[in-house]
């Protein structure tokens, strides 16, 4: 559910969070819009690949600050790293692999946003619910029924 660069051209959503257009913040987006789901030490890995040396510093301060600002979203599932994505503005969930630990990008089945709001909010304002399914995907299933 990521969007391709020329849908997204990612200098003018830095300069739209008020962010400065830099080589790092843009091999950062570049990266997560083509592999979604991978944790900071592989986007360092990739932006490296791209860019020649840069700190594993610079890039957690690049994808911090551009979740803070909205350009990327975060999320933990249990028992793994933090991975990172680019924030499509639509409102999807995630399905990972119990075996393997693979993510997959799924429509939310309500379609709004927040699609579940809990029946006593303690005086919250809810506005957005971050849900995860959990299963085997289809190649470890099948290595399985092997």
């Amino acid at each position: 559910m990521t969007t391709s660069a020329a849908a997204a051209p990612w200098g003018e959503q830095l300069k739209a969070a008020d962010l400065r257009v830099t080589r790092p913040r843009l091999a950062v987006l570049e990266v997560l819009d083509a592999t979604p789901h991978i944790t900071a030490d592989e986007v360092t890995e990739r932006v490296r690949a791209r860019l020649g040396a840069v700190s594993t510093q610079a890039v957690y301060d690049t994808l911090n600050t551009l979740t803070r600002r909205g350009v990327l979203r975060r999320f933990e599932p249990a028992g793994s790293a933090m991975r990172f994505e680019t924030a499509a503005g639509d409102n999807h969930h995630h399905l990972v692999c119990r075996r393997c630990g693979s993510v997959t990008d799924v429509a939310c089945a309500v379609g709004t946003v927040p699609c579940a709001v809990p029946a006593e909010t303690a005086g919250f304002v809810v506005d957005e619910a971050e849900v995860t399914y959990w299963g085997t995907c289809a190649p470890c299933a099948s290595t399985a029924a092997s």
